[in-house]
């Protein structure tokens, strides 16, 4: 299964003319691909599927989105590498 997975672009860069970007996945971090959304900034949300960033989200989607992923564990943890960290409740 793929999934498109909501995550927070920490930083952004020019690697030899493609644009990369560090994106935060509730504590995983990824590079990823941001050639599809040039115009993103550090702090906002895009889906990122099998390492592309495919579109931005705002973050009340993109956190209602983690939580039903966080419940889909396995799934996540295939297209990730690990499992989302349980969402701390007292932020």
């Amino acid at each position: 299964m793929c999934l498109g997975i909501p995550g927070r672009v920490t930083a952004v860069t020019d690697r030899d003319g493609l644009l990369m970007g560090v994106v935060d996945f509730d504590g995983i971090r990824k590079d990823v691909c941001l050639t599809y959304v040039p115009d993103v900034r550090p702090g906002e949300y895009v889906i990122v599927h099998v390492g592309f960033a495919i579109t931005k989200v705002d973050r009340r989607e993109a956190e209602r989105t983690l939580d039903v992923l966080r419940a889909m564990g396995d799934a996540v943890r295939d297209e990730l590498g690990e499992p989302l960290p349980a969402k701390d409740r007292t932020a």
